[in-house]
């Protein structure tokens, strides 16, 4: 089954993905300065958001903010890796695709549950710090986000801590679109 998504939604979408991973990349570029890979896929995100074409740049970007989060895993910045990764996921944000799957969710909630995980990660692994952030987040979103979410099954099991966020902000954001 099909969803329709406009590209107006893909932009808002983007911009919500934007809005939840770019406080982060201050933890990145501390523990990383050489690596402008999370930053560069940040500012293709931006444009995207802003109205500009869905490019290869914004594709390429995102892969290589990914590969950006395992160089930083293999020197044991985990909090830096998760902080590329919720970077990597803004940029994925305008490729959600229009499959009723429920992983496609990841391509709306990702960013958020990375960067709720790199702030956990910061401060010690400290859960209540990831919580409040996925509150945060949930803040964040507008109605047209949260009507592109219920478009998709709800967040599916798996993907440790980062997942438990995941379907904590999917909850929450399908709880705004019952109260509305």
């Amino acid at each position: 089954m099909a969803i329709e998504l406009s590209m107006a939604e893909l932009r808002e979408v983007t911009g919500y993905a934007l809005a939840c991973a770019e406080p982060l990349l201050a933890i990145f570029e501390r523990d990383c300065p050489d690596d402008p890979r999370p930053r560069a896929v940040l500012d293709e995100a931006r444009r995207f958001a802003a109205g500009g074409k869905r490019t290869k740049a914004l594709r390429v970007t995102a892969l290589e903010a990914h590969r950006a989060a395992r160089a930083a895993a293999e020197m044991r910045y985990e909090a830096a890796a998760d902080a590329a990764r919720a970077a990597g996921h803004a940029g994925a944000a305008a490729y959600l695709h229009p499959l009723a799957k429920a992983t496609q969710g990841g391509h709306i909630l990702m960013s958020a549950a990375h960067a709720a995980r790199a702030l956990e990660l910061d401060v010690g692994d400290d859960r209540n710090v990831g919580d409040e952030y996925i509150e945060k987040a949930t803040g964040l979103a507008d109605p047209v986000v949260v009507s592109v979410l219920t478009r998709y099954p709800p967040a599916p099991r798996g993907r440790g801590r980062v997942g438990d966020l995941w379907r904590k902000l999917d909850a929450s954001l399908r709880q705004l679109a019952t109260d509305r």
